[in-house]
C-alpha cells in the first residue's frame, strides 16, 4: 500500500539521517501534539453533549429540574453498553491501568486505549455522571505515546518514556499548564525525572499546550485572577486548612473505596447500573453542583455567588442564609466523593482527579465561609478555595508538588505561593501516616504492581521469584546408599544435591565438599545412606514460593549462601535460586526500567 510504502521510507531515512536523541524528541513532539489534540476533542465533546442537555427542563412543583433524576442512569446505561459492546473489555479508573503497564507490560497500553475512554467519559460525564474527564484523558494520551512508540518500534524503555510523554502532554492540554503536566509524571506516574526524560516531556507539554492555545484561545479549563494578596498574619489559618484538607482526603480516600467496594460485590451489572444511576440521579436531583465534573458551579462560587450551590435545587429559598450555606458547602464535601464512586462503581467512566480539586475548593470556601461567619478575621474565600484544591489534590494524589503548580499556573502567577506550600506540606504530613498511597496506586501496592522511584524496592517486588527457579539440580532419595549418590553427581554440574522422601518433601541437603573424601571409597558405596551424608540445614538455607524476592535476597546476603533451596506451602522440594542468577536478573531489571 503506498501508505505503508512512504512510512517504510521515511523510517529508513531518519535511521539513516537522524541520531537516536533527535528522533525520540521529534516522536514526543508528535505525542504532545496528538495528546493537546485529544484533551481538547474530549473537553467540547462533553461541554456540547451537556449544552444540548441542559436545553431540557422538567421542573417539579418543588423546583429542581426532574430530568436531573433519569440523566445519570441514560449516561451510564450508555456508557455500559459501550464498553460492553465496543470496547469488549474494562476501562475503570484508567491511571492504574497506566501504572500497570508501566510496571508489569512494558509500557505497552491497547490500541482501543486511543479512544475508549474519551468516548466513555463523554457519555458518563454529559449526562451528569459526579467524575473528572483529566484521568480518562491522561490514560488517553498514555496510550497515544504508547502505541506511536510500538509503531515506530522503539524499545521497552522508550515505549515508556512516550507512554510519559503522552499523559504529561494530556494535562498540559487541558489545563495549559505544562509543569503540571510534567509533575503529574513524576509524582503520579512515579517516572524519574532525568536527563534522558527531561526533553522528551518538555517538548511534549510545549506541544500539547500550543495545540490548546492554537485551537481554543487563551482560556484554560480552570482560571481565576487573584486579586486579594497574601498577608503573612494568614500563615496559622492556611495551616489549619491543611489539616482541614488532609482529613478530608482520607474521608475521600476511604469513602470511594467502601461505595465502590459494595458495588464490586453486587454480582448482576444491571443491579448495579440500575441502583447506582438512581442513586446519582437522586443525589443530583438534590443537589445540582454534583452534576458532572462541577467546574461550572465552583467557578461562580469563586466570583462571590453563593447563589450557585441552590441553583436549580428544591432548597434556592434558602440561599441567602448563610448557615444553610455553610450545610450546603459541609453536604458538597461529604457527598461528592459518594457521588464519585457511585458514577464508577454503577459502571460510568471517569477519574477523581477532577472531584479532587471540586471537594479542595469547596474545602477552602468552606473554610473561609465559617471563619468569617464566626468573626475571625476576615478570609478571602476564593483564595482559601483555591488554595483547598491543593490541598485536597495533595492528599488524593500524593502529588504535593503538581498541586501547588498546577494552582500556580491556572491562577496565572504564584501570589499564593507562599499558603501553597503551607496547605500542601501540612495536608500530606496529615494524610501520611494513614495512607501510604495515592488513590492510583494504593491498589497495585497492595498487590504488589507498582513500580516506585525505589528501584531496589521496586525491582524485589516486581520481579517474579518463580521465573528464577532453577530445576537443573540432581536430587536423590532418603534411603538411597552412596552409591546412588556418586551416580548423581557424575551426572550433574551443581554442587548441591537436595535430599527427598517418596512424596518429595524436603528433608536435608549433601554438598558436594563434605563427602568429597568418600568418594573416593567404592567399598563404603553401600554401607552409607544419603540422609547420613546430609549437611546441617537452617532456616537462612530454604525459601518458600510465597515468599519474597527481597526476603531471598536478604537470606543470601545475611547468610552468604550460593544458593536457596525454594519449597512449597506443603514444603515439598521446587528447585534451588542461584545467588549469581536473582542478582543477574535484578541488574537486567534495573538496566530496562532506568530512564538513563
Amino acid at each position: 500500500m503506498p501508505g505503508k510504502r512512504i512510512y517504510r521510507k521515511l523510517y529508513i531515512w531518519a535511521q539513516r539521517h537522524l541520531s537516536p536523541a533527535v528522533r525520540i524528541n521529534l516522536v514526543s513532539i508528535v505525542v504532545g501534539l496528538l495528546s493537546g489534540l485529544a484533551a481538547v476533542v474530549l473537553k467540547n465533546l462533553v461541554f456540547y453533549t451537556n449544552k444540548m442537555l441542559m436545553n431540557f427542563s422538567i421542573p417539579t412543583f418543588v423546583g429542581g429540574n426532574l430530568l436531573m433524576l433519569i440523566y445519570p442512569t441514560i449516561g451510564i446505561a450508555l456508557t455500559v453498553l459501550f464498553v460492553k459492546k465496543i470496547v469488549r473489555g474494562h476501562i475503570g479508573h484508567g491511571i492504574p491501568g497506566v501504572l500497570l503497564a508501566i510496571a508489569r507490560k512494558k509500557g505497552y497500553l491497547p490500541a482501543s486505549d486511543t479512544y475508549s475512554s474519551m468516548v466513555a467519559s463523554t457519555l458518563t460525564v454529559a449526562f451528569g455522571g459526579s467524575v473528572g474527564l483529566e484521568a480518562p484523558i491522561a490514560s488517553t494520551g498514555s496510550a497515544i505515546g504508547s502505541n506511536v512508540a510500538r509503531w515506530l518500534h522503539l524499545s521497552p524503555k522508550y515505549v515508556k518514556m512516550m507512554l510519559g510523554c503522552g499523559a504529561a502532554g494530556a494535562i498540559a492540554g487541558i489545563f495549559k499548564a505544562p509543569l503540571a503536566g510534567i509533575l503529574f509524571v513524576v509524582e503520579v506516574l512515579l517516572f524519574d525525572l532525568t536527563s534522558t526524560t527531561a526533553i522528551p516531556l518538555l517538548l511534549s507539554v510545549i506541544s500539547a499546550s500550543t495545540m490548546a492555545y492554537f485551537l481554543i484561545g487563551p482560556d484554560v479549563q480552570f482560571a481565576f485572577q487573584v486579586v486579594e494578596t497574601f498577608q503573612l498574619s494568614q500563615i496559622p489559618y492556611y495551616a489549619v486548612l491543611g489539616v482541614f484538607c488532609g482529613l478530608s482526603s482520607i474521608y475521600f480516600l476511604r469513602t470511594t473505596d467502601r461505595v465502590e467496594g459494595w458495588f464490586a460485590r453486587c454480582k448482576s451489572s444491571g443491579y448495579r447500573l440500575l441502583i447506582g444511576g438512581l442513586a446519582l440521579g437522586l443525589m443530583i436531583f438534590l443537589f445540582p453542583p454534583l452534576f458532572g465534573e462541577g467546574y461550572g458551579p465552583l467557578m461562580e462560587l469563586l466570583s462571590g455567588s453563593n447563589e450557585t450551590l441552590f441553583q436549580n435545587s428544591i432548597f434556592y429559598p434558602l440561599h441567602n442564609n448563610v448557615y444553610a450555606v455553610l450545610v450546603m458547602l459541609l453536604l458538597l464535601i461529604l457527598l461528592k466523593a459518594v457521588a464519585t464512586a457511585t458514577t464508577i462503581g454503577s459502571g460510568g467512566v471517569g477519574g477523581t482527579f477532577g472531584p479532587s480539586l471540586i471537594v479542595g475548593g469547596l474545602c477552602g470556601y468552606f473554610f473561609a465561609t465559617l471563619s468569617n461567619t464566626l468573626g475571625l478575621p476576615a478570609q478571602s474565600t476564593a483564595n482559601f478555595a483555591l488554595v483547598g484544591m491543593a490541598g485536597v489534590m495533595t492528599g488524593v494524589m500524593h502529588a504535593p508538588l503538581m498541586a501547588t503548580f498546577l494552582i500556580a499556573e491556572i491562577t496565572g502567577g504564584y501570589a499564593l505561593m507562599p499558603p501553597l506550600l503551607v496547605t500542601v506540606v501540612v495536608s500530606f504530613i496529615t494524610i501520611s501516616p494513614y495512607e501510604k498511597h495515592s488513590i492510583y496506586a494504593r491498589k497495585l501496592a497492595q498487590h504488589g504492581d507498582l513500580l516506585t522511584h525505589d528501584k531496589d524496592q521496586s525491582a524485589w517486588q516486581l520481579m517474579d521469584m518463580t521465573k528464577l527457579i532453577e530445576t537443573n539440580f540432581e536430587v536423590v532419595r532418603k534411603g538411597e546408599t552412596l552409591r546412588r549418590l556418586v551416580e548423581a553427581i557424575k551426572a550433574s554440574r551443581r554442587n548441591v544435591f537436595p535430599v527427598l522422601d517418596s512424596d518429595d518433601h524436603f528433608i536435608g541437603a549433601i554438598h558436594l565438599d563434605e563427602v568429597r573424601t568418600i568418594m573416593f571409597q567404592p567399598d563404603e558405596y553401600d554401607n552409607h545412606f544419603v540422609e547420613d551424608l546430609m549437611a546441617p540445614i537452617t532456616d537462612g538455607d530454604i525459601v518458600h514460593a510465597t515468599d519474597t524476592l527481597k526476603d531471598v535476597v536478604t537470606k543470601f546476603r545475611v547468610g552468604n549462601r550460593y544458593n536457596l533451596i525454594v519449597l512449597d506451602e506443603n514444603e515439598r522440594y521446587l528447585g534451588c535460586l542461584s545467588r549469581a542468577n536473582t542478582f543477574s536478573a535484578y541488574r537486567r531489571f534495573i538496566s530496562e526500567t532506568s530512564e538513563e
